[in-house]
């Protein structure tokens, strides 16, 4: 066993049927909401690891050789997509269902899950702010499941070494009927805040379809907004704060976000577009300072829509003619990277290769030029659930074909929306990109502008086979802790990664070759900063 303390804190979110889908999940999102898994049942390949480039240290005289990338996948509460399967489950249920999750991301070798705890206004932990989620519940009552949802979800992930990034939705207030209470605040849980503060609450698109929201620009209700999301922050240890592309309203034909009250208050005489670009501009500026005098080692990332602005609409846009974030929804994705608001930014590229008015191939570029020079990091959003729909996505090598292209770009994560489609394998695309990119174990990607302590060597002192395993002991070094260990074995030129786990799990080669092979341990800290290499032993 590798067992450390813990690190100390100062180190250590019908056309009646398609438009309630946009409302609901966004416009690249749609299909999502009526996917059907196609093969359920699927199994995973065991092709040997794929090469890495190689990373600092040595083993035994040869270089360790791991790859450095975040993979994760969507985990999605609203609507009960992925999880849990129905409203109003059994606590043990919901538990064990989240844990083949995550097992299920072990399998696929990611080290990053992206959990949807605040879909609407509501709560997947004990809140202040916010009623607890009818997606968990079943019900609109405010009244508590009666355990802690958040806190078994973070445990969970971490026992198996994955990092948990809270997926909030920031200003959305309810989901439209029937499934939702709409823009009826009758139907509202009674310690919904939004009933408290009639005044921050506005309803959009008129109709069937609306729902309500937080105003953005008005400033208490974006400090409450704030303040209901760093609540999660402080209490649960997790890894990141993860937005998606919802904060104003994607728009409705005809109709424009009835704001006129705010504006005249709050618009200082600025355009209107401009000014809801400051709104949502403020929000990311303040959470990114918020969470790092927080907890300086937490993360945090945004998902928006893949197109900030046309070509033919402005000159540093990308060759791409669809909507633009910036003039639809207000998100200057461009900018929040300009400033180093972001730790990662995960551009939802939801698009084939070639296709006429989002090429993924034209896209990822200009997302790459984008964070050159910058601190944040470039994931990219995969869409797993088009996979067998007509043409392209007919290919079950259409987003290896995406990964393919994100290795040669230096791209430096991918995550897959969203689980059940990761689970579902259609057409076996997920074997194909697993076998082909993922086969072996990665470390998440280093963030210089986090904290840093790596920790010092390990040692492995003793080791014993199991059936197809070998699993060792092993002591760590000195202060500073670890927060997680890494298995390198020497195989030609190179000791590869192998393994990784959580401090305080077993150390073990799942899968040994015959013989004795040369091993090395390391210990990497909150922030993935690896520290030196133990000596080699032989097993």
């Amino acid at each position: 066993m590798f067992r450390v303390p813990r690190p100390p804190v100062r180190l250590t979110l019908a056309l009646a049927s398609v438009l309630f889908a946009v409302g609901v999940l966004g416009l690249g999102l749609v299909r999502a909401a009526f996917y059907d898994p196609a093969d359920p049942g699927a199994t995973w390949s065991s092709a040997p690891p794929a090469a890495g480039p190689v990373v600092a240290g040595k083993c035994g005289g040869v270089p360790l050789r791991a790859t450095r990338s975040t993979r994760g996948f969507w985990l999605t509460t609203v609507m009960n997509i992925d999880w849990p399967s129905r409203q109003g489950l059994p606590e043990a249920q919901v538990k064990a269902e989240y844990d083949k999750w995550l097992d299920l991301a072990v399998a696929q070798h990611h080290n990053a899950v992206f959990v949807h705890v605040r879909p609407s206004g509501d709560a997947f932990w004990p809140s202040e702010f916010a009623p607890w989620s009818e997606w968990l519940t079943g019900k609109r009552d405010g009244q508590s499941p009666g355990w802690d949802p958040m806190a078994y979800m973070v445990a969970g992930a971490h026992a198996r070494n994955l990092e948990f990034h809270a997926w909030f939705n920031p200003y959305r207030g309810t989901q439209p009927g029937p499934g939702g209470p709409g823009a009826d605040f009758s139907k509202l849980a009674p310690n919904h805040p939004l009933l408290a503060h009639r005044d921050w609450a506005l309803a959009y698109p008129q109709g069937k379809s609306a729902r309500l929201y937080f105003d953005p620009g008005i400033p208490a209700a974006r400090k409450f907004v704030e303040d209901s999301m760093l609540e999660a922050v402080q209490k649960y240890d997790i890894d990141g704060v993860h937005f998606d592309d919802f904060f104003y309203p994607y728009p409705q034909a005809g109709q424009d976000f009835p704001d006129d009250a705010s504006y005249a208050a709050y618009g200082k005489g600025k355009a209107r577009a401009d000014w809801r670009r400051d709104n949502v501009d403020t929000l990311v500026r303040e959470m990114n300072e918020r969470i790092k005098a927080l907890k300086p080692w937490v993360k945090f990332g945004i998902s928006p829509f893949g197109i900030w602005r046309n070509l033919d609409t402005d000159p540093d846009g990308s060759d791409s003619h669809g909507l633009e974030a910036y003039d639809a929804i207000y998100a200057d994705t461009r900018k929040w990277v300009q400033e180093g608001w972001l730790d990662y930014i995960v551009p939802q590229l939801y698009w084939n290769i070639g296709f006429a008015k989002a090429d993924y191939a034209k896209l990822l570029p200009w997302w790459v030029n984008l964070v050159k020079g910058t601190k944040v990091q470039l994931w990219i959003g995969q869409g797993d659930y088009r996979v067998g729909e007509k043409g392209a996505w007919s290919d079950p090598a259409e987003i290896d074909k995406h990964l393919d292209l994100d290795e040669k770009a230096g791209v430096l994560g991918e995550v897959h929306f969203s689980a059940k489609s990761v689970r579902s394998n259609r057409l076996g695309s997920v074997t194909r990109y697993y076998d082909h990119h993922y086969a072996a174990p990665a470390l998440p990607a280093v963030m210089p502008q986090l904290p840093a302590a790596p920790p010092p060597a390990p040692a492995l002192t003793a080791a014993q086979r199991a059936g197809a395993a070998i699993t060792f002991t092993a002591t760590a070094g000195a202060e500073p802790a670890a927060a997680s260990w890494a298995l390198y074995r020497v195989s030609g030129d190179a000791a590869a990664l192998v393994a990784t786990g959580r401090s305080g799990s077993q150390v073990k080669d799942p899968n040994p070759p015959p013989g004795k092979s040369v091993y090395c341990l390391t210990g990497l800290d909150r922030s993935a900063n690896e520290g030196p290499a133990s000596a080699p032993f032989s097993a």
